[in-house]
């Protein structure tokens, strides 16, 4: 349970990157994360436009 505190007696708020500079492997960490996410939507998607005939036309059948 947490008890009421009022804002005159609050710590002031900090800006986003305060935070990150705070913590950077956790940034970073987050930033990987999402850049492998974003990289992995984009394959996934390009596999599904693709068309379904691409290990046999170089065959020629």
């Amino acid at each position: 349970m947490t008890t009421y505190v009022p804002p005159e007696k609050q710590a002031p708020a900090k800006s986003f990157g305060e935070k990150v500079k705070g913590h950077p492997y956790a940034a970073a960490g987050i930033a990987a994360g999402v850049a492998a996410a974003v990289a992995g939507a984009a394959f996934g998607a390009a596999k599904l436009r693709g068309t379904h005939d691409d290990e046999n036309s170089s065959q020629g059948a």
